[in-house]
Parts: structure tokens; C-alpha cells; sequence
């Protein structure tokens, strides 16, 4: 079982270590075109590649998209009457509460833990979770809200894209298969030095709000993904997916969000950080228990 872990985790933790130590000492980390490059061309690529090639029923898909689309609902309620009972402004932790890292986290974890359904399944998560991070997040800090901004955002309509091979039994031609499989490869490297980096770059100030809001985003995660995985009927690797996304940390862009919008950002940082450490110390733990 030590070498399974190992296998799963440690090149997860290498990659991220990397993107940490350069943000730390090397050159300056080219974070704004890392991100643009992955939300607009690697990442619709590495969805579209894997749902175009992967055995994954619409059923499994839709199912798990229904879990995710709960268990953020379920993030948001906590978070909503816990920072209320206790005093803690919602614009700026609700969002560090609801919106785990799906992404520079969740994938790559989905990918070597369960492999390429794995990673088929946590996509439907990400694509809901997608939404809670860039519409809804923004939208309860800056106050306003804005429905159509879901239509701009690229993986859902790489997700569209990927569910007509997925639904329609369509197998792309094999030059489009290569080519988006080319530039989805660049994606899981990518997101994992992004989020070393931008773990290097955060600047924590007083721990006391940040611890606890890190607890109600990882603790009450645990605790959901294992009971949306028993009341949907769950098994093998969906169960698996479920139980790890919704045990991700804070997303890094609830930080962004709060230099954006003036919410407190050091005090989100320090959310973002304590929660990925409560998480990478969980890991090897969590992930023996659903593999």
C-alpha cells in the first residue's frame, strides 16, 4: 500500500515542490499566462482529449455533475450559518469555504489515483465547481451577480464538445484526437507548478480566521463526499472522485478574488494555505481509504 501511495502522490508532491522553489528562488513565475494558457487552451484540451477517448457512460457523468452540483450547495450552507454563528464576514470567507481546488489540485490527484476515468469523472466535477469559482465566488465578494459570464467560460463548452463523443458513440478524427491530446498533456504539469508558485507567493498574516475557515472548508468537505457517495450508491473510483474533490482545499483564485474585490486577501491567503496543509497531511490517508 506504501508504494500505491507513493506512486499516486509523490509525483504530485514533486511537481508542486518545483512550482514552489521556483517562485521561491528562480525567476519570476509567469503566473497571469500560466493561468490564461490553462483556463483558455490546455485544460479544454485535457477535457475534451479525455472524455473523446475514455469508457464513461452519460449516466456516470451526469450523475457525478448532480453529486458535485449538491455538495456545493451543502459548502455553501455550512459556510453560510457556521460564519454567521461565528461573527466572520461571508463576502470574503464563504467562497474560500464552498470552492475547493478542483483544479490544480483535484485533476492531477484524480488522474494518478484512479487514471483516465478518474480523471473523466473529476471533470464533471471541476465543470461544476468551475461555476462556483468563477461566477458565484466573484459574484458574493464583489456583491453583484452575473448569469451569462457561464457562458464564457471555456470548459463548459469543451465539456459540451466532449459529451457528443461521450453521448454519441463519435470517435474524433484521429488528427483532432492527437492534437487536443497534445495540448491537454501540457495542462496537469502546469497546474501543479502553477499552484507551488502561487503557494510561494501568498503572504499569511494572523491565523486565527483562517484556521477556521480552513476547517470548515476541509473537515465538512470529508464529511460530504463520503455521505453524498453512500446516499448515491457510490462505488470504486466515482465514490473515490467524490470523496477527494470535496476534500480539496481552498481554491488559490478565492485569494485573487480578494485582492480583487478588497476582502481581506491576506487573511484568505492564510485560508488557502493552512487548508492545503491540512490536506496534503490528510492525503496519503484519504487516499488509501477510497482506492
Amino acid at each position: 500500500m506504501i508504494a500505491v501511495l507513493a506512486q499516486i502522490l509523490v509525483p504530485v508532491f514533486v511537481t508542486i515542490a518545483v512550482g514552489f522553489g521556483w517562485g521561491k528562488r528562480g525567476p519570476e513565475f509567469p503566473t497571469r499566462f500560466i493561468t490564461t494558457l490553462n483556463t483558455w487552451v490546455a485544460a479544454p484540451c485535457l477535457i475534451v482529449a479525455t472524455l473523446s477517448r475514455v469508457e464513461l457512460t452519460p449516466a456516470a457523468f451526469t450523475e457525478m455533475a448532480l453529486a458535485s452540483a449538491i455538495a456545493m450547495a451543502v459548502f455553501m450552507a455550512v459556510g453560510a450559518v457556521a460564519l454567521t454563528a461565528l461573527r466572520l464576514p461571508l463576502r470574503t470567507f464563504l467562497p474560500a469555504v464552498m470552492c475547493p481546488n478542483i483544479g490544480n489540485l483535484g485533476l492531477p490527484v484524480a488522474l494518478f489515483t484512479f487514471g483516465q476515468v478518474g480523471l473523466a469523472l473529476a471533470i464533471a466535477n471541476y465543470v461544476v465547481f468551475a461555476i462556483g469559482q468563477f461566477i458565484l465566488a466573484p459574484a458574493i465578494m464583489a456583491g453583484r451577480f452575473a448569469p451569462a459570464a457561464v457562458l464564457c467560460q471555456p470548459v463548459i463548452w469543451a465539456t459540451l464538445l466532449g459529451l457528443v463523443f461521450v453521448i454519441g458513440g463519435v470517435e474524433p478524427p484521429r488528427w483532432f484526437a492527437n492534437t487536443v491530446s497534445l495540448i491537454g498533456q501540457a495542462a496537469i504539469p502546469l497546474i501543479l507548478m502553477s499552484l507551488g508558485a502561487a503557494l510561494a507567493s501568498l503572504r499569511i498574516g494572523t491565523l486565527h480566521r483562517p484556521l477556521v475557515v480552513a476547517l470548515l472548508r476541509v473537515g465538512p468537505g470529508i464529511a460530504t463526499g463520503f455521505a453524498l457517495g453512500w446516499a448515491f450508491g457510490l462505488e470504486g473510483a466515482a465514490r473515490g472522485i467524490l470523496v477527494l474533490q470535496c476534500a480539496m482545499p481552498s481554491a488559490v483564485f478565492n485569494y485573487l478574488w480578494a485582492q480583487i474585490y478588497d476582502r481581506s486577501p491576506q487573511e484568505v491567503a492564510g485560508a488557502v494555505m493552512v487548508s492545503t496543509l491540512l490536506v496534503f497531511a490528510a492525503l496519503p490517508l484519504l487516499v488509501w481509504s477510497v482506492v
